[in-house]
This record gives C-alpha cells, structure tokens and sequence, in this order.
C-alpha cells in the first residue's frame, strides 16, 4: 500500500489542481506500474491550432476564455492515434497523476469485459449477488450485470455532491475513516424495477468492481495492471484510492495522467485493440458502450432518467454523433470521436462543480459542444 496527499475539499467545491503537489493530508491507495514496455503516442507532423470558436446553447463561446474559464489542466487531443495537441495550466504537467474521479467507472468498465471474455463472468444476465453474496437482501439482490453496467440497477441513490447528508457523501467518508465501500452498497434499498430507470449511481460501478474482483480472485488493482495498464502501454504510474476495509473505490479511485487517460480513449477507437493488434474486448463491447440500447437510456431529456444525456455501458452518449464520453467530477473527460478518429483527454479543476446541477449540465453541454469543435478541427488538418 502507498500514501498520496488527498483532496480535502471533496464534493465541496474545491477546485484539485495538482493532486499530489498541493494537497496537505493523505490518503491510501494501491500503486499501479508503468507498462515495462510503454507505448509513448507518435508525435504527429503537423499539429493542431485549437479552434478561436464554437458554438454551445445558442451562443458563441470563445474557446480559450472557456478553457480558462472552467482552470482546464491539461488537453490533449489525438487524431488517428497521433498526438496533434498537449498543454498543461495550473502547475500540471505531463507526469501530473490527477484525480479523474468518475472517468474510474469507463476503466472498470474495461474490466468486466475483460472478465467476461476469459469466463470469469459467464452472462451479463447473471445476477451481482452470485458473485457478491453479501448484497443478498440489498437493492442489488437479483440485479442483472448489464443493467448495473447501463446504470439502471433500480437501486435508490442520491448523487448530490453540494449535500453534505448525501449517499455520495457517505460513500465518500468511507475511505476517511476504518468504514467499508462494500458495506455502503450492501445497505441500499430498491427504488425501482431494474432496467426500467436510468439514475446515475457510483455505488452501481463499486458493485461491477466488487463482481470483478470476485469473479477473478484478484484485488481491482491487480486486474488493472495485467489486463489494461501492461497491454495497452501506459506510460505512468497511477493510484487507486482504497477504503479503510483495503478495497478500492471502483466508481472513483482512479488517479491518472492524462496521456494514459487518452490511451483508454485510443483503445476504444481502435475497437478494443491492444497496440500489438489483440483483440482485448468481447464482441459487441464497444457498440454496447457507445449506444444508447433502450428507450430509458437514449439522449434527450426523459422521464426515466436523472440526466439529459445518453448512457452505454459506463460511457455517456451526448448526442447521436457516434461520440461518446467518459466523465467525471469537476469536469474530467475522455472523448471518443469515431467518425472523426479524435479522441480528446481533459483535466479540469472546475471550483464551482458541486454547487448548482443546472450549471453542472451547463459546464456539461459545453465541453461536449467544444470537443466537437476541436474534433473537427482536428480532422480537417
């Protein structure tokens, strides 16, 4: 086990900008190595001129003002796997590993595709509790994977960052303390049917880690490592924040750099395909993680859903330009532009996150409005 500085200000409205430079307590986590053989992306010839403009909610919005509007930390955008773009602001650098919160649920994603393509997990049909018997007598009882998978667990769950008295504060004040994710999933009552509501639930990807882990016998740390970090060649170390019980924080652990952010975005655009051309992914993952499946999961503003955007398999769907999206607090991102091949990666220290779900939505609708910018740019040269 290794100790990385912590973000106090969590769920609260403080901005991380450097994770481990400027944060004064500590946290546990497990390490994850660099790849023994790393992938660095080709540095492509000619590079990017990010656009001055783009247009979001019937305005125009000058980019640069917005990068610095929200305190981006760093972008870098790829086009045909080639870096076109990378920059940095607020201290961060390439080195940087960055607290990318939810964008953690796009990787365990990952994982249990991985689990179920070597047989570890036999049918997505299976229920969670075959595999994590102690959430018998929970919401999750008799759950289906896919529909944990689509965020449609029918479990009752209050994502408020600004509440202090919120399920994602409890879950949260789990690793502050000896407490257990596990035992805070386990204690969730059933709202409604299953695979009828699409309602964003961190515990919903805790309770995949918990399946992976089972599953394969191995902590999510250890999974991650042989299954994702060694073959697709991330160039850094990362962390993964662990409760006081020793588990990880499936729905929001990770800390990354952003260059091993895009390389998961590259994977996906490469359609599961490891730089040495294996296949890593069952077939049909990618289309389950990109499209919306059901009527409760498709963009656009919808009773059966706390959200306005689409939802695949632990990805956003923000629109039906084939684009999709990994998310997290404070603005975090990776971009998958399959029409254009552009995948974008985005660390942001949005200080307001937390504080207003309406401008949450707003900050939201104008990351996606200005990836499809710089995605065209970018795929015009």
């Amino acid at each position: 086990m290794v100790w990385t500085t912590r973000d106090t200000g969590l769920f609260r409205g403080t901005p991380q900008t450097d994770h481990f430079r400027r944060m004064a307590s500590v946290t546990p986590c497990r390490r994850i190595n660099r790849a023994d053989h790393a992938r660095p992306f080709l540095l492509a010839k000619q590079g990017l001129s990010l656009p001055k403009t783009f247009q979001a909610i019937g305005q125009t919005h000058d980019l640069a003002t917005f990068l610095d509007d929200v305190t981006t930390t760093g972008l870098l955008v790829l086009h045909k796997g080639e870096k076109v773009y990378e920059n940095y602001w607020e201290g961060n650098r390439a080195d940087s590993q960055v607290a990318i919160f939810s964008c953690t649920k796009s990787f365990v994603s990952t994982l249990v595709a991985c689990a179920l393509r070597d047989g570890y997990i036999a049918s997505l049909d299976d229920r969670a509790d075959k595999y994590a018997p102690e959430l018998k007598g929970s919401g999750y009882e008799g759950v289906r994977i896919e529909d944990i998978l689509q965020m449609s667990s029918g479990v009752r769950w209050n994502e408020d960052y600004g509440d202090p008295h919120s399920d994602i504060a409890r879950f949260a004040a789990a690793y502050l303390e000896p407490a257990s994710f596990d035992a805070v999933c386990a204690s969730l009552p059933r709202e409604h049917a299953p695979g009828t509501f699409n309602r964003y639930n961190t515990c919903d990807t805790h309770v995949l880690g918990m399946v992976v882990s089972r599953a394969v016998g191995q902590p999510l740390t250890d999974y991650l490592q042989h299954q994702v970090w060694d073959k697709l060649g991330m160039e850094d170390d990362a962390f993964f924040l662990i409760d006081g019980k020793g588990v990880e924080a499936a729905g929001m652990g990770l800390q990354v750099t952003l260059r091993d952010m895009a390389k998961l975005g590259q994977f996906m655009l490469r359609g599961g395909l490891s730089p040495e051309g294996e296949q890593l992914l069952p077939a049909g993952w990618i289309e389950a993680c990109s499209t919306a499946t059901k009527d409760h999961l498709k963009p656009g503003e919808r009773a059966t859903s706390t959200y306005p955007w689409g939802y695949g398999y632990q990805w956003w769907i923000p629109d039906n330009s084939g684009a999709y999206s990994a998310l997290g607090v404070y603005h975090q991102m990776i971009w998958v532009d399959p029409a254009k091949d552009v995948v974008i990666a985005k660390t942001t220290a949005y200080a307001a996150f937390g504080q207003d779900h309406e401008d949450e939505n707003r900050v939201d609708q104008l990351h996606f409005a200005a990836c499809h910018a710089i995605a065209d740019a970018a795929a015009k040269g």
